[in-house]
């Protein structure tokens, strides 16, 4: 009978009811999609800088982090990188050679990132054949390359052409080749697609004379939350004497940084904005208390104690609420989902402006569940809150008084 009561107190009065839903709506759907589009790019990001490129964990020889040079190398074998498979939530455990060159074609000369891969793992964790915008990829026995779309623009090559690298090797050996373009890549950070070019494993050891050696093993897991358990894991298989293991919040501290400090901005927007529709909300509460005077007026004058018409108005808020949210995520959910699949590209001089900062010009927006839930919470206390207005009117409500001015 008291949920039927309350269910017919809102519609009473439509438009009343439907400006504070349509306000909390408004909420729930700005705030979503902001968020959203906020850790959506915040995804993108550590895709671009971790999942497609570092990996989660790498293992090095003792110092090779401090000084990236080719000569910190470690010889390894196959029983090796299938003890590190073998651990649980490991998908692969890819190899790599990581070193630079020169990479000339006519004229043109850059400097280049080397990296010798073994194509099948190296999918696995980077994902290189989705990458591929012309030409074909790498296989192991391959004596060719694959090279960044910028970089091959900057030298004015293509599929076909003949790419001439000029390096030093394994303790100071010369580095000399030449490689077919077999194909070109294009990632999201704009860095790698200027920069990067791939040589098989075997091709790699041959120019860098250092056969039997890797610089880096990258580990691919599914998440994130895994990481520490295969450390621990690693730990019991290998020489911490000779290697060492780092996750990927030590070796993108940068990008971390950078994330956390936007996110703090982005947390302060979210609450101005919350506090300006807070306002609006609050509105709509003032205005259905001092529409419904007269009728409180009359209800305690008949006998309803106060406590029982604040828990009424009380659930009518939150009814009111529920409903706004509800609403909230059937049209916001939609717009997400498209643009989640459908990521927001940004063309010209803006695009052109993010990848000055090595920054994929691309809005993307995530589908995480805590960016519904923890709206939902907000909105809800936010109710919680406001509805002390009518609440303490209620209390301070003198039925005769009331009645008179109603």
């Amino acid at each position: 009978m008291l949920y039927k009561l309350i269910w017919r107190n809102l519609w009473r009065n439509k438009r009343r009811t439907l400006i504070t839903v349509t306000a909390i709506t408004f909420a729930v759907v700005l705030t979503t999609i902001m968020r959203s589009m906020q850790l959506g790019s915040y995804e993108r990001m550590l895709d671009n800088g971790v999942r497609f490129y570092t990996g989660y964990i790498q293992v090095h020889k003792n110092g090779y982090w401090d000084d990236k040079i080719i000569d910190n190398s470690f010889r390894t074998d196959q029983q090796l990188l299938n003890s590190i498979e073998a651990l649980e939530n490991v998908n692969a455990a890819v190899p790599r050679i990581e070193s630079f060159a020169l990479a000339s074609y006519g004229v043109q000369t850059k400097g280049a990132l080397i990296l010798g891969i073994d194509p099948e793992k190296e999918n696995q964790l980077t994902e290189v054949e989705k990458r591929i915008v012309e030409g074909e990829n790498l296989t192991l026995e391959d004596n060719s390359a694959l090279i960044g779309k910028g970089l091959a623009e900057y030298l004015k090559a293509g599929i076909g052409d003949t790419l001439v690298l000029i390096g030093q090797g394994y303790h100071g050996a010369n580095a000399v080749g030449k490689y077919h373009i077999k194909g070109l890549v294009e990632f999201g950070s704009p860095l790698l697609t200027n920069q990067l070019i791939y040589l098989s494993l075997p091709t790699a050891q041959y120019f860098y004379d250092m056969e039997g050696l890797l610089t880096t093993i990258a580990i691919v897991t599914d998440k994130p939350k895994h990481v520490k358990t295969i450390i621990a894991g690693l730990n019991g298989i290998l020489d911490k004497e000779e290697l060492e293991i780092l996750d990927w919040r030590t070796m993108v501290p940068e990008l971390i940084q950078g994330i956390e400090l936007d996110n703090i901005s982005g947390i302060i927007m979210l609450l101005l904005l919350y506090a300006v529709i807070g306002f609006a909300m609050l509105g709509t509460f003032m205005m259905m208390t001092s529409e419904r005077m007269y009728e409180f007026g009359v209800v305690i004058a008949l006998g309803m104690k106060k406590w029982k018409l604040q828990a009424i108005v009380f659930l009518e808020i939150t009814l009111l609420s529920l409903l706004g949210v509800v609403v909230g995520f059937v049209i916001s959910l939609p717009i997400i989902g498209y643009f989640h699949v459908n990521p927001i590209y940004l063309p010209g001089d803006f695009g052109d402006s993010f990848e000055k900062f090595n920054i994929e010009p691309v809005y993307a927006f995530s589908l995480d569940p805590v960016i519904f839930y923890s709206q939902t919470w907000l909105v809800f206390m936010m109710a919680i809150v406001l509805s002390s207005y009518p609440m303490i009117k209620i209390m301070r409500l003198k039925p005769v008084t009331a009645m008179r001015e109603g």
